[in-house]
């Protein structure tokens, strides 16, 4: 299934897509800043990555970092974050290479940037000094903390995004200590909130003329995340709290294991509703005239009980049986299996709306990579470009600009590029 190929009579402008005609100035490296301009990418935006002369974004070389093995497969950091972009290799601390970003700033539309407060100022990136060159730049910030506070200037990563938030305390049960949660989420947020931001903005560019600054950090985008249990606090004075699994207030809202270990979860908010046909459907109807669980205040007083009920029903048989036993009761329940990270690319849900894609990549064959998660029924984004080679588009770049090869050459003799 191609989700980007328009169906007969669909409407669908072919080859158009949200973004088309933007262009993206990326100054990020690592994952918060790179992943909200990869996906402005996504959508169509012609995304310019600038990497420092020597090395590049640090994120090239994270796998060989960690020490895994991937042999011929792609860098899938670097590939995730990084695709639908070129490649422009620059010393910034050389005045010809600001004056390159000057010049691309001047036909440009967003410039995203994720260095720690001061650095894009010393070099004459800061939002007053590209102004000058664009007075409608959306200028997009990733930071940690956000732009103003004591702790504005101080260096974030994933993990302190993950800690500083409040998350690491939210996860798990409240036995358990600070739980980490792999895969880069705080940056993965942050990322979605900043690409949020520069739509917006490129929004109101549209409808008032304006350019303006635009920051998304670590901290307010994990708060956001967590917006419920942030506004509870907040408004009822105290935050959602850990809940042990066996002790679940409401045992239909919770998760069971299966005899074949693997796990299964009920999403009933209406316990009552649902109750007497679950016990008929789990083969244990006199639980539902069982006076400890008579309705969802006396179930919740008892609800290690209950819990330890459904945990031994379900228990009893492979969670392909209990997933067509519900499905088939006419009780119209609310369920569904626990994947793993593992799983996902193999649900057929996930195949079903290209939320993972096939994509041919130049020197790795077909890969598969993560398709878009919003989908355009007239404007779709897609998977274009694998992430550039190292300083792969900078004689384009300097072409597209006005440089002539003397020119070009010059600037690689200087080490400028």
């Amino acid at each position: 299934m191609d989700s980007t190929k328009p169906g007969p009579d669909s409407g669908t402008i072919s080859g158009t897509m949200p973004l088309q005609g933007i262009r993206v100035i990326d100054w990020t490296i690592w994952q918060q800043g790179p992943v909200a301009s990869t996906m402005l990418g996504d959508l169509g935006a012609e995304v310019i990555k600038i990497e420092e002369r020597v090395g590049g974004d640090p994120g090239r070389g994270i796998v060989a970092m960690s020490g895994m093995d991937i042999g011929d497969r792609p860098n899938f950091y670097f590939e995730a974050n990084n695709r639908n972009k070129k490649s422009l290799t620059l010393d910034l601390k050389q005045p010809e290479a600001v004056e390159i970003v000057q010049k691309l700033i001047a036909g440009s539309d967003v410039f995203v940037q994720n260095f720690r407060k001061g650095v894009a100022g010393r070099l004459g990136l800061d939002y007053a000094s590209l102004r000058k060159h664009n007075e409608k730049l959306i200028y997009a910030s990733a930071t940690g903390y956000g732009p103003e506070g004591p702790d504005s200037g101080d260096p974030s990563f994933d993990q302190l995004g993950l800690a500083r938030s409040g998350i690491m305390l939210a996860a798990g049960e409240p036995d358990m200590p600070p739980l980490a949660i792999a895969g880069g989420v705080a940056d993965q947020m942050g990322a979605i909130m900043l690409a949020y931001g520069v739509m917006a903005a490129l929004m109101a560019r549209e409808r008032f003329g304006i350019g303006q600054e635009v920051d998304a950090s670590h901290l307010g985008s994990m708060m956001m995340l967590q917006g419920l249990s942030v506004s509870a606090r907040l408004m009822m004075g105290f935050a959602l709290p850990r809940t042990q699994r066996t002790q679940a207030g409401n045992p239909l809202w919770n998760h069971y294991r299966c005899q074949d270990d693997q796990w299964l979860s009920l999403g009933m908010l209406q316990p009552d509703r649902y109750w007497a046909d679950l016990c008929d459907a789990l083969g244990r109807p006199e639980l539902a005239t069982d006076a400890r669980f008579a309705d969802m205040q006396v179930r919740a007083q008892n609800a290690a009980a209950a819990v330890a009920e459904l945990d031994a029903v379900f228990g009893s048989k492979p969670r392909a049986d209990w997933m067509k036993i519900l499905r088939e009761h006419p009780g119209d329940f609310i369920y569904t299996l626990v994947n793993s990270v593992n799983d996902l690319p193999d649900d057929a849900q996930v195949k079903a709306n290209d939320y993972v894609v096939d994509f041919e990549h130049p020197q790795c064959g077909t890969i598969q990579m993560l398709g878009m998660p919003v989908r355009l029924s007239e404007t779709p984004g897609k998977v274009r470009a694998p992430a550039p080679e190292f300083g792969q588009h900078t004689e384009e770049v300097l072409l597209d600009l006005g440089y002539d090869w003397d020119a070009i050459s010059a600037l690689r003799e200087k080490q400028v590029i």
